[in-house]
């Protein structure tokens, strides 16, 4: 990796980051896709910058694969680009981040070998924007079992992690254990590698992760407590995050009521005014967790308003971007599937 702190240039790529957050579709574009059907939808990506991945992939997919294949690749293309364009510790600091896509194609492959699915399907499924080569992503999809899969991983940063875990999963035969793993590797290498006295803008940095941390220790702690499993949260609390103790997360998931009341009296309290009323309106754990993403995108924003020549703007675009690649998504299954316009609305996370 780069290390030069001189070649940072955040006027550049936070620049280009606005011509393409400026591109994203907005509600009207979710509106729209919400009336149509997979074919229509297909044609609307058609016409507009989806539009090579939808050509390329067209001979070989169809339906709603082909709208899923191409936001994939898509979303590999943009995040490749973001590389290309920075320097120095902001280069560093964005391919950390995107380590994040490694973290997910284990996962994919993981839930992939455990539910049966093919080889090409859990190849077709990954997004190809980590730090992973081709051939080891190759090599875990090939894998015909999870314990070949953890053995695969033995020399990456989700080894040690994933060999401790790998036993809880024999146990209870479920992936939580294996899935909790993966996530703990990926946010401690990312703590791990941030120097002991950061510059201003890797503090910032941390301040995001440190927020994404929070929410997602939050997200995890509420499915343990629903899920009726005789799992303690705490078990798979991620360390790192800034507000939580794990023993005191654990309590305040039993209750959603004082949960965000603690958020409200929580350093996230001005950023966050507007997603905490949706977090207390939430009555089911599918809208809190819709409301938890609008509150992370919420957060990111508000640094970016603040940070205008940081990497604020990177991560709250990538951030933005995977959601519109997940809320594209989300319409062409909902469809597929059958579901209400009005069932598939609630699945959106717009901001």
């Amino acid at each position: 990796m780069n290390t030069t702190v001189d070649t940072a240039n955040y006027g550049y790529v936070t620049a280009r980051v606005r011509v393409r957050r400026a591109a994203l579709f907005d509600e009207d574009d979710y509106r729209k896709l919400v009336r149509m059907g997979p074919g229509e939808i297909a044609r609307f990506m058609e016409e507009t910058e989806y539009e090579t991945e939808m050509n390329a992939l067209g001979s070989r997919h169809d339906g709603v694969d082909l709208i899923e294949y191409a936001l994939n690749r898509n979303l590999a293309k943009h995040f490749d680009d973001l590389l290309t364009f920075a320097g120095g510790e902001l280069y560093d600091n964005i391919a950390r981040y995107l380590r994040k896509f490694d973290a997910w194609n284990v996962k994919t492959v993981i839930r992939g070998v455990y539910t049966d699915a093919g080889q090409q399907t859990i190849a077709d499924d990954l997004i190809r924007a980590g730090a992973f080569s081709d051939e080891l992503l190759d090599q875990l999809t090939e894998a015909g079992s999870i314990e070949m899969v953890v053995e695969q991983l033995s020399n990456t940063i989700f080894g040690p992690a994933l060999e401790e875990a790998y036993a809880d999963y024999e146990e209870m035969d479920v992936l939580v254990p294996l899935e909790n793993a993966i996530d703990r590797a990926f946010y401690s290498d990312l703590l791990g590698d941030v120097p002991e006295n950061p510059s201003e803008p890797t503090a910032l940095y941390v301040q995001l992760l440190r927020a994404e941390i929070d929410f997602r220790n939050i997200r995890n702690a509420l499915r343990l407590a629903r899920s009726g499993a005789d799992i303690d949260p705490s078990e798979y609390f991620i360390s790192g995050g800034q507000l939580f103790e794990e023993s005191e997360l654990a309590q305040l998931t039993t209750n959603v009521g004082q949960l965000t009341e603690y958020l409200r009296q929580s350093s996230y309290r001005s950023d966050l005014e507007n997603a905490l009323d949706d977090l207390e309106e939430a009555d089911s754990l599918i809208e809190f967790e819709r409301a938890l993403d609008r509150a992370l995108l919420e957060y990111t924003d508000a640094l970016t308003n603040r940070y205008h020549l940081s990497i604020c703007p990177v991560i709250a675009y990538i951030r933005a971007k995977e959601r519109e690649v997940d809320n594209i998504r989300a319409i062409a299954r909902g469809k597929e599937a059958g579901l209400t316009d009005e069932e598939i609305e609630e699945e959106l996370v717009i901001v």
